[in-house]
Protein backbone atom coordinates (compact mmCIF):
# COMPACT_ATOMS: atom_id res chain seq x y z
CA UNK A 1 0.00 0.00 0.00
CA UNK A 2 1.33 3.36 -0.94
CA UNK A 3 2.51 5.89 2.17
CA UNK A 4 1.16 9.12 -0.29
CA UNK A 5 -1.24 11.14 1.81
CA UNK A 6 -1.39 12.70 5.47
CA UNK A 7 -0.40 11.03 8.21
CA UNK A 8 -0.94 11.81 11.43
CA UNK A 9 2.11 10.93 14.12
CA UNK A 10 3.27 10.72 17.09
CA UNK A 11 6.84 10.19 18.67
CA UNK A 12 6.59 9.05 22.56
CA UNK A 13 9.69 10.70 23.53
CA UNK A 14 10.98 11.18 26.86
CA UNK A 15 9.82 14.55 27.14
CA UNK A 16 6.41 13.48 26.44
CA UNK A 17 4.34 12.17 23.20
CA UNK A 18 5.16 14.88 20.55
CA UNK A 19 2.43 14.97 17.82
CA UNK A 20 2.87 15.75 14.02
CA UNK A 21 1.10 15.52 10.65
CA UNK A 22 3.46 14.26 7.36
CA UNK A 23 1.89 15.05 3.98
CA UNK A 24 3.91 11.87 2.11
CA UNK A 25 4.31 11.72 -1.69
CA UNK A 26 5.59 8.30 -2.41
CA UNK A 27 7.10 7.63 -6.18
CA UNK A 28 9.28 3.82 -7.00
CA UNK A 29 12.24 4.38 -3.92
CA UNK A 30 11.94 7.83 -3.17
CA UNK A 31 10.07 9.62 -0.03
CA UNK A 32 9.20 13.59 -0.36
CA UNK A 33 6.78 15.92 1.48
CA UNK A 34 6.68 17.80 4.58
CA UNK A 35 5.85 17.57 8.00
CA UNK A 36 4.20 19.85 10.47
CA UNK A 37 3.81 20.21 14.08
CA UNK A 38 4.20 22.09 17.12
CA UNK A 39 7.65 22.28 16.71
CA UNK A 40 7.81 23.63 13.11
CA UNK A 41 7.72 22.70 9.61
CA UNK A 42 10.55 21.13 7.34
CA UNK A 43 10.52 19.41 3.92
CA UNK A 44 10.98 15.76 3.59
CA UNK A 45 13.61 13.46 1.76
CA UNK A 46 13.48 10.03 2.11
CA UNK A 47 13.51 6.82 1.16
CA UNK A 48 10.75 3.97 0.29
CA UNK A 49 11.38 0.10 0.52
CA UNK A 50 8.51 -2.00 0.47
CA UNK A 51 6.34 -1.05 2.94
CA UNK A 52 9.34 0.72 4.87
CA UNK A 53 10.16 4.31 5.00
CA UNK A 54 12.88 6.29 6.12
CA UNK A 55 13.41 9.88 6.56
CA UNK A 56 14.98 12.55 8.57
CA UNK A 57 14.26 15.46 10.38
CA UNK A 58 16.37 18.47 11.87
CA UNK A 59 14.42 19.49 14.84
CA UNK A 60 15.55 23.05 16.05
CA UNK A 61 12.89 23.55 18.97
CA UNK A 62 13.33 23.07 21.89
CA UNK A 63 16.94 21.95 21.28
CA UNK A 64 18.29 20.91 17.83
CA UNK A 65 18.54 17.50 17.07
CA UNK A 66 18.53 15.17 14.28
CA UNK A 67 15.32 12.75 14.54
CA UNK A 68 15.95 9.38 12.18
CA UNK A 69 12.51 7.54 11.47
CA UNK A 70 12.27 4.00 10.24
CA UNK A 71 8.77 2.91 10.01
CA UNK A 72 6.05 0.34 8.27
CA UNK A 73 3.16 0.94 6.20
CA UNK A 74 0.38 -1.37 7.29
CA UNK A 75 -2.76 -0.39 5.29
CA UNK A 76 -3.73 3.00 6.93
CA UNK A 77 -1.42 2.56 9.78
CA UNK A 78 2.49 3.01 10.20
CA UNK A 79 4.65 2.00 13.11
CA UNK A 80 8.35 1.91 13.79
CA UNK A 81 10.88 3.57 15.83
CA UNK A 82 12.50 7.36 16.03
CA UNK A 83 16.04 7.74 16.51
CA UNK A 84 16.57 10.67 18.48
CA UNK A 85 20.14 11.20 18.47
CA UNK A 86 21.87 10.73 21.98
CA UNK A 87 19.02 10.72 23.61
CA UNK A 88 18.18 6.57 22.18
CA UNK A 89 15.19 5.58 20.49
CA UNK A 90 11.23 6.33 20.81
CA UNK A 91 7.93 4.31 19.52
CA UNK A 92 6.34 5.69 16.30
CA UNK A 93 2.65 5.66 15.37
CA UNK A 94 0.60 7.07 13.06
CA UNK A 95 -3.03 6.36 11.23
CA UNK A 96 -3.51 8.20 7.71
CA UNK A 97 -5.86 11.80 7.91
Amino acid sequence: MSATGSWNITVQTPMGPQQFTAHFDADGDALTGRVEGAMGSEEVNGTVDGDQLTWSVNVQQPMPIQVDFDVVVDGDQLNGEAKLGAFGSAPVTGTRA
